[in-house]
């Protein structure tokens, strides 16, 4: 198994770049394409300062879209100059929508971790398209610019998200120099906890992944906090976890995990949900 097509957010953010050169040196190690996508928004009518916004404003302003969206594909084309095949797409819509639909034609996503609230153009909220992509997510955060997959933390939990999230990882996993599986537990339930990580420990030997440490971990923190403070021990590049959330009432709501994750982690994580 490995990745054919990678789909990268490209904004107008500072770390656009950063993010596009991390992908683009994937696409080059696994082979794959890589797909560049943009959705430039408009501003809508009360937000242009108080003023009601009229046709030839809107056509003026699709005029600006369009052609900002075409100086980014030209950007983001130098940058991925070294990929065999590179493709843009950059559309007039919101990220939010635009991602999660264009989702379809990659085997995996990457995105900032951060969205920013001041940015009412090209936004995009990571945790929300980790729910909505149906595919698995590769969360940047904005300093990084590379992912040397040579250590790489399972976060386990006996569910669909973290299984799911296990198998869209292995072209990583399989890269790497060592895999840790680390499962934080409740006490008393150390049989059990030790079972589910030498079975997952088992069928990522059987794909030729090379698994070191298999621990499962009591504590008193909460569970991101301790994730993160392991794969800081151990030097990790990559968490691997399942995404846990939902949509109640038009808002989404995140686990806690991912939650924390998303907001705090210093190194990229891969989510499926």
């Amino acid at each position: 198994m490995s990745y054919a097509a990678l789909m990268v957010h490209f904004d107008a953010g500072p770390n656009a770049r950063k993010r596009a050169q991390l992908a683009a040196d994937l696409a080059g190690r696994f082979g794959a394409a890589l797909i560049g996508i943009a959705g430039r928004a408009y501003l809508p009518s009360f937000l242009a300062d108080g003023l009601a916004v009229g046709s030839e404003g809107n056509d003026a302003e699709q005029h600006e879209m369009m052609a900002l969206l075409a100086d980014m594909d030209k950007k983001f084309r130098a940058l991925a100059r070294h990929v065999k095949h590179v493709e843009w797409r950059g559309t007039v819509d919101y990220a939010i929508n635009l991602v999660p639909l264009e989702a379809r034609a990659a085997d995996l996503i990457i995105v900032g971790r951060k969205q920013d609230p001041g940015d009412l153009y090209f936004s995009l909220d990571p945790g929300v398209t980790v729910l909505r992509a149906g595919r698995p997510v590769l969360v940047v955060p904005d300093e990084i610019d590379s992912l040397p997959s040579r250590r790489v933390v399972v976060a386990w939990k006996d569910t669909r998200e973290a299984r799911r999230a296990v198998r869209d990882a292995l072209p990583f996993l399989k890269e790497a120099k060592e895999v840790m599986i680390l499962f934080v537990c409740e006490h008393d339930t150390e049989t059990q906890a030790q079972k589910q990580i030498d079975d997952i420990g088992n069928w990522l030997l059987r794909h030729k992944v090379i698994v070191g440490v298999r621990a499962y971990l009591h504590t008193k923190r909460p569970v991101a906090a301790e994730l993160l403070r392991f794969a800081e021990d151990e030097k990790a590049n990559l968490i691997v976890a399942g995404g846990y959330g939902h949509s109640r009432f038009g808002e989404w709501m995140f686990g806690g995990v991912t939650h924390d994750l998303l907001s705090d982690s210093p190194v990229c994580c891969l989510f499926s949900h």
